[in-house]
């Protein structure tokens, strides 16, 4: 099992468009850990100019919340181990999209 050294607070607001005041729930928030840096993974992504910083961004928090959900789905007895064969095709051409152009 690997070792998370980091730790993130992940946030969603939503973006009202009518000027209105959110009412009811207004954001989701919550803790991960990560073996990886993912600050360090979007400066990288970034420098390499192939995607938006939107794009970008959206590509490494969502491949390090699928990683996490990866580990978990390949744990036995896990509810999510039917998602395993899919999950590990998708983090593959994640990785591949975020692999430096020679």
């Amino acid at each position: 099992m690997s070792i998370s050294k980091h730790r993130y607070r992940i946030s969603v607001t939503p973006i009202e468009t009518d000027g209105q005041q959110c009412s009811g729930r207004c954001s989701i928030e919550f803790e991960q850990r990560s073996q990886y840096n993912w600050m360090h993974q979007l400066e990288t992504a970034q420098g390499q100019r192939r995607l938006s910083c939107n794009e970008d961004a959206g590509i490494v928090v969502a491949t390090g919340l699928l990683e996490t959900l990866a580990e978990s789905a390949g744990k036995p007895g896990s509810l999510l181990s039917a998602l395993q064969p899919e999950l590990d095709q998708l983090l593959h051409k994640l990785q591949v999209l975020q692999a430096p152009v020679e």
